[in-house]
């Protein structure tokens, strides 16, 4: 399986993407009511903000992934937390199926962390789903995520959880 990342357009990709967050395996992306243009209006405000980027992952060359990455300093954990040097915010959603893989997200989610330490600047990736969100705290767990404590965001209550680039490179050569 190969991984590679491009920036999501957020005309050309607006399509693609609405029909994965508002899926309904896509809940706890909290856009289940979205229309194409919300997509649209959205994708469009993260690309005009220089602290946050979004990114298509295609996996064998198809369009698979949605991940973003921010700066915590500045968007999502303001107040929330004491951001260091090197934090870098992350969310990621998988494409729905109608023909799941066993282990696919787990291979997602390893090659996102990837792509964000590839970046030398990147030190500490920085999450926060929402604490019910079970099925994200495991495989976040995988891959070297360590939780802090709970935190109240407007729109949840979230997980706060931090992973090191020594803590991921040890997870994952652990299961490899």
């Amino acid at each position: 399986m190969t991984v590679r990342f491009r920036p999501l357009d957020p005309l050309k990709d607006a399509e693609l993407i609405h029909a994965w967050v508002t899926h309904p395996k896509a809940a706890f992306w909290m856009m289940q009511d979205a229309s194409l243009e919300d997509v649209e209006r959205e994708y469009t405000a993260f690309a005009a903000d220089p602290h946050h980027q979004a990114f298509i992952g295609l996996v064998d060359e198809v369009p698979s992934i949605l991940m973003e990455r921010y700066d915590p300093a500045h968007l999502e954990l303001v107040g929330l937390y004491d951001p260091l040097p090197g934090d870098v915010g992350m969310h990621f959603l998988v494409a729905p199926t109608d023909t799941p893989v066993h282990g696919f997200t787990r291979k997602v989610i390893t090659a996102v962390m990837a792509e964000l330490f590839a970046d030398p600047a990147t030190a500490r990736v920085v999450v926060e789903p929402d604490v019910a969100n079970k099925a994200v705290h495991a495989l976040n767990e995988a891959v070297g995520f360590v939780p802090e404590r709970e935190i109240q965001k407007p729109e949840k209550k979230a997980l706060l959880s931090f992973c090191t680039r020594e803590q991921f490179e040890s997870a994952v050569t652990v299961t490899a």
